[in-house]
């Protein structure tokens, strides 16, 4: 199991810019960011490359691979789709109580 650091807002999520431009800087052309405010917050990364990146912990030394570490920290559900274009990497976090959609 993976746990995110602790944090002062529950409601906190990684965000989407930081995800797009690792996203950008790790993937195939084209790459998309795909938000949707619903019962939870879905997430959707996708890119035309039909490898997955791996889950795995960075060490203090590494200046990165913590990205997937964290969002998989916050989210409930999250997994990887492959399509014919390539992949989508989904995430899914529950909203603060009260903030359903």
């Amino acid at each position: 199991m993976c746990t995110a650091p602790a944090t002062e807002d529950p409601g906190a999520v990684p965000r989407p810019r930081a995800e797009a431009a690792r996203g950008v800087r790790h993937a195939s052309p084209p790459v998309r960011v795909r938000l949707v405010r619903d019962r939870a917050l879905i997430r959707e990364v996708s890119d035309g490359s039909s490898a997955s990146p791996p889950l795995r912990r960075a060490t203090t030394t590494d200046e990165g691979g913590r990205g997937l570490f964290l969002v998989a920290g916050f989210a409930e559900r999250r997994g990887t789709r492959y399509t014919a274009d390539g992949k989508v990497i989904r995430t899914e976090q529950p909203l603060p109580a009260g903030d359903g959609g």
